[in-house]
């Protein structure tokens, strides 16, 4: 029986445990300390090397377990944090360390995934600046409204052009990139054909959801961020609600639903049936982006644009 090896990722140094043998050691988060990490998991044989989803710090030790040819799992923080509390070892507020990890892999057994490929990673870069720079002109705007002086006005108006002529350059790269991939192409192709989703919404589901297409529909809602689940302690049950996943994928999703409930026939007498029960206009919403989301789902794995009915 192989090994399970848990990674913890930190800015500037990677925490690793390793079971059954229950070793521990730290590399540092640099080239020559990813070198190391891979030349000391090779021996180990892992049936799984998981590492915890870090805000971006965890990609290059990603890609160099993943480049040596060992099979990886980036797992979800919200997943490990739940099973750590389930061990009763966690409070809320701890950090979760390798060990913690290591243990998740071994009882879980997550799947091990293909790392996107260099272009796919290239294009999340691209899609997350892009986001960024949205962010940033919506900051300035607010600021607008509330500038009294001249001068401070002008230096906002200066600013946010600024940032839409970087915005469009970053759009520009983005088309090119997608339109100049055939695989990217017929698949923003697909998911475009469904109203309500924008060219905007296929690239980030493109970028930050590789896996569409691969799971099923309550594997990809978890991960999303759109699967319910219910708060509950003894006989004690509280409201269903979601969180977790990816949010840049579920804003994504749910400005896609709010189009899509307007102008997709499908989706439109669905969120009118909801309100229509009485289902509150959010929980509607939520249910639409879910809805969709198995669609899209669908269209990536029969390979099948939108049929209308």
């Amino acid at each position: 029986m192989g090994s399970y090896i848990g990674i913890d990722v930190s800015k500037d140094r990677l925490d690793v445990h390793v079971l059954p043998q229950d070793e521990a050691f730290v590399v540092e988060r640099n080239g020559k300390g990813l070198a190391e990490l891979v030349e000391r998991l090779r021996p180990f044989a892992p049936s799984l090397v998981a590492i915890e989803a870090t805000g971006g710090f965890e990609t290059t030790a990603a890609a160099a377990v993943a480049g040596a040819g060992l099979p990886l799992a980036v797992v979800n923080p919200a997943q490990i944090r739940h099973y750590a509390r389930a061990l009763g070892k966690r409070a809320k507020t701890d950090p979760i360390d390798a060990a913690v990890i290591a243990r998740f892999a071994a009882d879980v057994k997550p799947e091990s995934r293909a790392l996107p490929d260099e272009l796919t990673a290239m294009l999340a870069d691209l899609v997350a600046r892009r986001r960024q720079i949205v962010e940033m002109i919506g900051a300035e705007r607010q600021r607008e409204k509330r500038a009294t002086l001249k001068r401070v006005k002008k230096s906002i108006a200066r600013l946010v052009a600024a940032l839409e002529k970087e915005l469009a350059e970053l759009d520009r790269e983005i088309d090119d990139s997608v339109r100049g991939s055939p695989v990217w192409r017929e698949k923003e192709d697909l998911l475009a054909s469904v109203p309500g989703v924008g060219p905007q919404t296929a690239r980030t589901l493109i970028a930050e959801l590789p896996e569409l297409g691969a799971l099923d529909r309550k594997q990809i809602a978890s991960l999303a961020g759109l699967a319910p689940y219910t708060r509950q302690s003894g006989r004690w049950r509280g409201k269903s609600m979601i969180g977790g996943g990816r949010k840049a994928v579920r804003s994504a999703l749910f400005i896609a639903a709010m189009v899509a409930s307007r102008h997709n026939p499908v989706l439109k007498a669905f969120r009118d049936d909801l309100i229509a029960r009485g289902k509150p206009k959010l929980v509607a919403l939520v249910a639409v982006a879910r809805k969709l989301l198995t669609i899209l789902n669908a269209i990536l794995r029969d390979n099948r644009p939108w049929q209308h009915a």
